[in-house]
């Protein structure tokens, strides 16, 4: 594929999903590379991007089979494999060696991948880019947990019966809220960041060790097991848990748990079910009024008693299971998406802005899932029971 392209984007028709994988700032430094960009009428708007905005920028507006007609490349936020049933009439339109980046589910989606190898497409999964510092600006994954974390805490503080801050009334003294996260990766983070913005009194755990600066950092209280001298070899490291080790921690989380009056679990395993890190007993021992925010809800839940897209009362406790919290704030989502989704499309392009898919670059190489008929990528294949597939061109 030499020359310029044309980049399409369509609207996404999962059903509630708000966001769009381009925006018309992003879009504009295409247009300035003499790249087309090619826009499905109305694929903007739920998240603020009003179509007078695209084409004040130069993108152009056409139908959804126009997008896949005569797109090079076409980006989405959801397409098929994250988008199972809505997005099976995009297979139709599919053509051989187009380019297809978006989120797949590429690690539980195999039926829509052989689909779309089926047709001869290529399809990148942005799931799949690396955790590699020349890749963070790509991350898409990272980008919408930052939603997610923050969108918790307020969805918490939304249903909480008190107030997060400490305030200092004529009516008396109010005492802060106390939150606790359970998972500190990137979500983890900004939900003990804005916990602590809105006043609450926030404390964190992790089963990895290493993150208690970046908690304490943030200006929260790390919650772990102290270690006996005999925890460490004699290089420094830490010896395998001891069942003794393992029993004192799930006791001091759920003795966390029952204190606390806000709970946000975090802890999401892609392509796995979510791990059970609050378990009924520990729920029933919070007080009637307490918050649990489950963000793993999705994924199985990380709560032994949510469930995925409810509400759920426990003696009082409310354990909500949030869905696709991202589209809920689909402005700076799509904003966030699009920022991740040019950066990976650039990075496909020479230095003439030609298509050049380099397979020695991992991060082409780690997010391809099918091209040429085939499903290439070697992770999905093992996963399906498939022979290693050969050297991709």
């Amino acid at each position: 594929m030499d020359g310029n392209m044309i980049v399409g984007i369509t609207k996404e028709t999962y059903p509630g999903e708000r966001r769009v994988a381009m925006t018309p700032a992003a879009a504009a430094p295409l247009i300035k590379k003499n790249h087309q960009v090619l826009l499905e009428s109305g694929a903007g708007t739920a998240s603020g991007y009003l179509d007078e905005a695209y084409k004040e920028k130069g993108v152009e507006l056409c139908s959804r089979a126009d997008v896949f007609a005569k797109s090079d490349v076409v980006l989405q936020v959801r397409g098929l494999g994250a988008n199972p049933e809505a997005g099976k009439p995009d297979l139709d339109s599919m053509r051989k060696d187009q380019i297809l980046i978006g989120t797949f589910e590429p690690l539980t989606a195999f039926d829509e991948a052989k689909a779309v190898a089926g047709k001869g497409a290529r399809q990148f999964a942005l799931e799949l880019v690396p955790r590699i510092t020349r890749a963070q600006s790509m991350d898409v994954l990272s980008s919408m947990a930052t939603i997610a974390g923050y969108k918790a805490v307020l969805m918490a503080a939304e249903r909480l019966p008190r107030m997060f801050p400490m305030l200092m009334t004529a009516a008396g003294t109010i005492t802060p809220a106390k939150a606790f996260v359970l998972g500190v990766g990137v979500a983890g983070l900004q939900a003990i960041s804005t916990a602590k913005r809105l006043g609450a009194v926030v404390s964190a755990n992790d089963i990895r060790p290493a993150v208690k600066e970046q908690v304490q950092s943030v200006g929260a209280k790390f919650v772990e097991v102290e270690m006996d001298a005999g925890a460490e070899d004699k290089g420094g490291y830490a010896k395998e848990m001891t069942e003794d080790f393992l029993r004192k921690q799930r006791e001091l989380i759920s003795n966390v748990i029952a204190e606390s009056d806000v709970v946000i679990t975090t802890a999401a395993i892609p392509g796995k079910k979510a791990p059970i890190l609050v378990p009924e007993d520990a729920v029933k021992r919070m007080q009637p009024g307490s918050i649990i925010v489950d963000l793993a809800a999705e994924r199985g839940g990380n709560c032994e008693l949510t469930k995925s897209g409810e509400a759920v009362d426990v003696n009082g406790v409310t354990i909500l299971g949030p869905e696709n919290i991202p589209s809920s704030i689909p402005y700076h989502a799509s904003q966030m998406f699009a920022k991740n989704v040019v950066t990976f499309l650039n990075n496909m392009l020479d230095k003439e802005g030609n298509l050049n898919l380099d397979m020695e670059d991992e991060i082409i190489r780690d997010t391809l899932i099918c091209e040429n008929g085939d499903v290439v990528h070697s992770r999905i294949r093992e996963a399906m029971g498939l022979a290693p597939a050969a050297a991709q061109s």
